[in-house]
């Protein structure tokens, strides 16, 4: 299954449903026959019929004129697009039903946007753009549906951007986030996929309060062939942060990607332990970290731009992952997230395999949210 089918299949079966809850309002105020203006436009009027012809005369039977044989009047009157249709570059569906774009329709858009976590003020531009010039038009929900994707689409693709590789050696990746966002799992699986691309990979276990942290990380190293460095339990993780630099300099690696606790960004004394590790990381390399990536779960909703502004501040963040799309997310906090903060999406998840993850690509998630196919 490719990783766009797996993406729509799962944000279909999310809390979210923003396809069906589209379907849903254009079908509450779609009235019966909905293609019936369409229809009156597009009909021809019917043929003049010619003056009889004047009676011969002889008696005898007139001979049959001589002249081409008129158009046939289903030929004249062959279907085509109505008004709609033709705006939106498609025939009209006799079984779809419509609805009059107006403001009772936009008030329940912007109130599912709302409720699909893409926060009141991006659900109030979307709305907005939608709406520009289509007032008072008949759509069906297919329309509003690709109407939709499109303006996702145009807001994250600026942001739909692959981790940049740089030719400094090694390129430190810090890896930031709270409590269960899936950080150690990002890692090993970004560390995997490098690996598999011909990247020498060093996997730093920063995490060094929690064990299960570390003993996942070196799963996912086994796996890969990465080395993963550690330290005793309780350990300062600045100090090995600094310590992985070192080795990891010393191999010549390509990436050295760090793995840290996680952390509520309401706890100061968390933070602050945060800021000391980028302060040490910078001792070794002014220009380190190269990335700070911020791992997002995507089930915490509107929480995550709160999350990203104190992280931004502490830790200089380059660039999001978003995970646990398959859970009961609903998606459109990563819609707000581009509109609001303009920040890079490197990549999303969708489970817990290793290509479960992959590169964020706007039109494939836009396109998956409102549950239209690739």
């Amino acid at each position: 299954m490719s990783f766009f089918s797996k993406l729509r299949d799962r944000l279909t079966r999310s809390s979210s449903k923003i396809g069906a809850g589209l379907d849903d309002i254009v079908a509450e105020g779609a009235v019966e026959k909905d293609d019936a203006p369409e229809a009156a436009v597009a009909v021809s009027p019917a043929p003049v019929p010619a003056p009889a012809p004047m009676p011969a005369p002889a008696p005898e039977r007139a001979p049959e004129p001589e002249r081409p044989a008129p158009p046939a009047p289903q030929e004249q009157a062959a279907p085509r697009p109505g008004v709609l249709g033709r705006l939106f570059g498609r025939g009209t569906s006799d079984t779809e039903p419509r609805r009059e774009l107006d403001d009772a329709m936009l008030e329940e858009l912007e109130e599912m946007l709302i409720q699909s976590d893409m926060g009141v003020e991006t659900a109030l531009r979307v709305t907005a753009n939608i709406a520009e010039g289509r007032l008072g038009r008949r759509v069906s929900a297919t329309e509003l549906k690709e109407l939709l994707a499109d303006e996702i689409a145009r807001i994250m693709t600026p942001v739909a951007k692959p981790l940049p590789i740089y030719p400094k050696r090694p390129q430190v990746v810090l890896v930031v986030g709270v409590n269960g966002s899936g950080k150690t799992t990002t890692i090993g699986k970004l560390a995997s996929q490098f690996k598999a691309s011909g990247k020498n990979v060093v996997i730093a276990a920063g995490d060094t309060f929690r064990a299960a942290a570390v003993e996942q990380l070196q799963i996912w190293g086994k796996r890969a062939g990465v080395p993963v460095m550690t330290a005793p339990e309780g350990s300062d993780p600045a100090s090995l942060a600094f310590d992985a630099m070192t080795r990891a300099e010393a191999e010549g690696a390509d990436l050295l990607m760090i793995d840290t606790a996680g952390r509520l960004q309401n706890r100061q004394d968390l933070m602050e332990e945060l800021a000391k590790i980028v302060r040490v990381i910078r001792k070794k390399d002014p220009s380190a970290p190269h990335n700070t990536l911020l791992v997002l779960d995507a089930t915490t909703g509107q929480n995550a731009l709160s999350q990203v502004e104190t992280f931004q501040k502490l830790a200089d963040v380059s660039g999001l992952v978003m995970t646990k799309l398959d859970g009961t997310a609903r998606g459109g906090v990563l819609v707000a997230l581009a509109d609001r903060f303009g920040l890079p999406i490197h990549a999303i998840g969708v489970g817990e395999q290793i290509d479960d993850l992959d590169a964020f690509d706007a039109r494939d998630f836009a396109r998956a949210l409102v549950g239209l196919d690739s």
